[in-house]
């Protein structure tokens, strides 16, 4: 509601000089990055139920992580299997075994994904991820949004000239 160019000339700055801060995506954050090219920081408040459900989850994560790691490993040994069956003739008793135990395995991981879709929200899950992806507003953040924080107080430390950079991305093809 106010007047960007006033706001320049009064601080005698300009662009990409000027932080916004903002709590609406569109409203706030896109506008002013795409109509000022000013800088924006994006308040989201509930990021931090996000992180403590996140946080709250870690050992049942890791536990489903290890679960998911012994499945490509029985996935793996299924379709070498199958693919031995053409050059070595049936090997049915074998195949049948790594599958049971791959249901099993299965009914172990279930009760840990639904768990996992359901953090911060039964109904939606988590604001930021969409399965193992992002989530489309973690996606549309990322595009409008220079920074992010789920209070202003917590840039209370950094000063005028602070310099913000984000984790390596890590794409699906990295080793882990």
């Amino acid at each position: 509601g106010g007047c960007a160019r006033r706001v320049e000339e009064s601080l005698g700055l300009s662009g990409d000089q000027i932080l916004y801060v903002g709590d609406h995506l569109f409203g706030d954050v896109h506008a002013s990055k795409a109509m000022l090219r000013w800088r924006t920081a994006l308040v989201l408040r509930d990021l931090e139920s996000e992180v403590e459900a996140l946080m709250g989850f870690a050992e049942s994560e890791q536990a489903l992580l290890e679960l998911m790691h012994a499945k490509e490993g029985l996935e793996r040994q299924i379709a070498e299997l199958r693919l031995a069956r053409h050059h070595d003739g049936p090997r049915d008793a074998e195949l049948e075994h790594v599958r049971t135990a791959l249901a099993e395995l299965d009914d172990r991981i279930a009760p840990l994904a639904i768990a996992a879709g359901e953090l911060s929200n039964s109904t939606w899950g988590l604001l930021m991820r969409a399965g193992v992806d992002k989530s489309l507003f973690a996606r549309q953040m990322e595009r409008y949004a220079d920074v992010y924080t789920s209070r202003v107080s917590n840039l209370h430390a950094a000063t005028p000239y602070a310099l913000f950079r984000a984790f390596r991305a890590v794409l699906p093809h990295d080793p882990v």
